[in-house]
């Protein structure tokens, strides 16, 4: 939900200070928009697309490597001071090193994990925000309908490529060199202890 601070006023990075610490925040053309911290399957799925992504990408281990994948970081862009998407990825001649401070740069791509409480600003907010600013490609992961949703940016306007299911192995834009396997997003065939 947005939250609009005094009439006028853009939130700020001390508006995301105050927040409690179980409160996710990012400003969205100066919107403070908060939602609840990641619940455990969230977290899980988000972890297992990183991990995916960052062997084969960030690592080079069963892919091509050349990109930097983040999960949840900090971002700013003008008019946004804090934008954490759920993971990230910037390809290297474009970030050639990490820096200490907030990224700067615009990412490549942008995986989101929709969940009942951040779809709406997922995909009524953030998606058109990304387009704006010139994000190339972003996938939405839906856990609930175990599916995801692979969306390039084509002159200004998100093009949607495809839709995967929930037992798929899939080569999907930009990281078409090393297959994933949905199943591990959802959990499927994890073992306990």
């Amino acid at each position: 939900m947005g939250v609009r601070l005094q009439e006028g006023r853009p939130a700020t990075r001390a508006d995301l200070e105050a927040l409690p610490k179980h409160v996710k925040g990012e400003i969205i053309d100066g919107v403070l928009y908060t939602s609840p911290r990641p619940r455990p399957l969230h977290a899980r799925g988000e972890l297992a697309l990183g991990a995916d992504l960052l062997n084969a990408y960030q690592r080079g281990r069963g892919g091509p490597g050349g990109w930097w994948i983040l999960v949840e970081p900090g971002i700013e862009v003008p008019g946004s001071p804090e934008l954490s998407p759920d993971v990230a990825g910037w390809r290297r001649e474009r970030l050639i090193e990490l820096p200490t401070d907030p990224i700067t740069v615009v990412r490549d791509w942008i995986g989101e994990f929709l969940s009942p409480s951040t779809r709406h600003l997922d995909q009524r907010v953030k998606r058109p925000f990304y387009a704006r600013i010139g994000v190339g490609c972003l996938w939405f992961v839906d856990l609930d309908g175990r599916t995801l949703t692979v969306s390039k940016l084509v002159e200004g306007r998100w093009v949607e490529l495809a839709v995967h299911g929930a037992d798929e192995r899939v080569r999907a834009e930009p990281f078409e060199a090393a297959e994933l396997d949905l199943r591990e997003w959802w959990g499927a065939g994890e073992k306990e202890g």
